[in-house]
C-alpha cells in the first residue's frame, strides 16, 4: 500500500478543521479553510506572499485567535480550550519549526542547553539524561556532539535551523506546524535540510502542516497539497497531481513560475 492508502485507512482524522477565518478589519487573512490532517500525513501550503498561508498556520498553532471556525485535536477543541491547557500541548503534542531560528532560540544558551529546555519544560529534571538526550538529538540533526556546549550564535543559518529542528522534535510531538523551514538558505543546505526532515517524518512517523513558497519543497516533502489565493484555498488534492496537472488557473501560473510566490 502506498502512504496515502495507509493514511486513507485510518478511521479518525489527527485535525480537523472547518470554516477557518481570520480578518484583520475589511482585509482578509483566510477564510472559511475546511481540511482533515490524519495521523502520519504531511500537508503542504502553498501561495503567493499574503495569500493567507501564514495567517492559517498561526491560527492553527494558537498564536493567533480566528474569528470564525472550529478546529478539533483528537476530537478536542482546541479553541474552547483554556489557556493553560493550550501551552501544554504545545510543549508535548504539538512543535513549530520556525522561518528564521535565531528569532526563536535562547542565542545565549548552548545548543544542549537550547534542547535541554524543552525537556525541562515537560517534566524533565535529571541532567545526565538531559544531556544524553540532547546529544542524541543533535546527533540525529547532524550537529557534532562535541558542539554540544556551543551557542547558537556559532552556528551556520542551516545548523541553527537543524538545532531548532531538535529543540522542538526532542519531546516527540505528534503534530509541527512548519512555517518556511528551508527559507534564506543556500540551495545546498537546502537540500541538506530536506533530506533531514523527510527522513524525521518518515521514522517518527510525524504528522506535519507546512507552509512554503518553494513548490520543489512541497513535492518533496508533502502527501497532499493545498494552494492558497486571497486567503481562500483555490485547489486541494494529492501533491504530485495538483502539480502534474493544475486545474485551477491561479494554481497553473504558480507551476509555471509566472507569479513570484
Amino acid at each position: 500500500m502506498t502512504v496515502m492508502e495507509n493514511i486513507s485507512a485510518l478511521n479518525t482524522p489527527l485535525l480537523q478543521v472547518d470554516g477557518l477565518t481570520k480578518r484583520y478589519g475589511a482585509r482578509i487573512g483566510c477564510a472559511d479553510v475546511s481540511f482533515d490532517l490524519w495521523p502520519g500525513e504531511v500537508l503542504g501550503i502553498v501561495g503567493e506572499s499574503g495569500s493567507g498561508k501564514s495567517t492559517l498556520l498561526s491560527c492553527l498553532a494558537g498564536h493567533q485567535t480566528p474569528d470564525l471556525g472550529r478546529v478539533r485535536y483528537e476530537d478536542r477543541d482546541v479553541l474552547a480550550m483554556a489557556e493553560t491547557e493550550r501551552r501544554r500541548l504545545s510543549r508535548t503534542d504539538w512543535a513549530y519549526v520556525h522561518q528564521n531560528p535565531r528569532d526563536w532560540l535562547r542565542m545565549g544558551v548552548s545548543a544542549g542547553g537550547n534542547v535541554g529546555e524543552r525537556l525541562m519544560a515537560i517534566g524533565g529534571r535529571h541532567y545526565g539524561q538531559i544531556r544524553e538526550t540532547a546529544t542524541d538529538w543533535l546527533g540525529r540533526v547532524e550537529i557534532a556532539s562535541d558542539r554540544i556546549d556551543d551557542r547558537p550564535s556559532a552556528f551556520s543559518g542551516g545548523m541553527q535551523q537543524r538545532l531548532q529542528i531538535a529543540r522542538n522534535l526532542v519531546t516527540s510531538p505528534r503534530l509541527v506546524f512548519m512555517d518556511e523551514p528551508t527559507g534564506g538558505l543556500d540551495v545546498s543546505v537546502q537540500a541538506r535540510l530536506l533530506d533531514l526532515l523527510r527522513g524525521l517524518v518518515r521514522d517518527l512517523g510525524l504528522s506535519v502542516i507546512i507552509v512554503t513558497h518553494d513548490l520543489a519543497v512541497v513535492r518533496l516533502l508533502a502527501h497532499r497539497l493545498m494552494v492558497m489565493k486571497s486567503g481562500r484555498v483555490v485547489e486541494q488534492g494529492l501533491t504530485d497531481q495538483v502539480l502534474d496537472d493544475p486545474q485551477h488557473a491561479y494554481t497553473q501560473l504558480l507551476v509555471s513560475s509566472v507569479l513570484q510566490v
